[in-house]
């Protein structure tokens, strides 16, 4: 069964990216790729029931930050222990703090590459 991997940037240009960087995961169906512009729309779904395996979430985004989101995810019973990748432009070690203090896993530094991506999935939900 495909892996749930959910995606939250402002940017278009990310999600394509990011498309094109998982679509060989995709492909093979390790993984299924959501993809969120608004993180308040994931908040949302979350809230419907929606749950993942994997967030791959921005930090500075205008509707909420990947900060404050990873803090709701991290309240809500059946996201509460899934794993939140940053994947950001912010890579100070006061960030990387302020990251680990809300219970993110882990940080992808932007601009990224597809290998970075990939590994960084592929560890995370144990995949060959």
């Amino acid at each position: 069964m495909a892996k749930k991997v959910v995606v939250v940037d402002d940017s278009q240009t990310v999600h394509l990216s990011l498309e094109m960087a998982m679509e060989d995961l995709v492909n093979a169906g390790a993984i299924e790729r959501i993809s969120y512009l608004n993180p308040l729309e994931l908040v949302e779904d979350v809230k419907k029931g929606f749950t993942y395996d994997l967030c791959l979430t921005d930090i500075n985004m205008p509707e909420m930050n990947g900060l404050d989101l990873a803090k709701f995810l991290k309240t809500v019973p059946s996201t509460k222990v899934k794993p939140i990748l940053a994947l950001t432009t912010e890579n100070s070690p006061e960030m990387k703090a302020k990251g680990k203090a809300v219970g993110l896993t882990g940080w992808i530094s932007k601009p990224f590459t597809s290998a970075k991506v990939i590994t960084a999935i592929k560890r995370v939900l144990r995949i060959r």
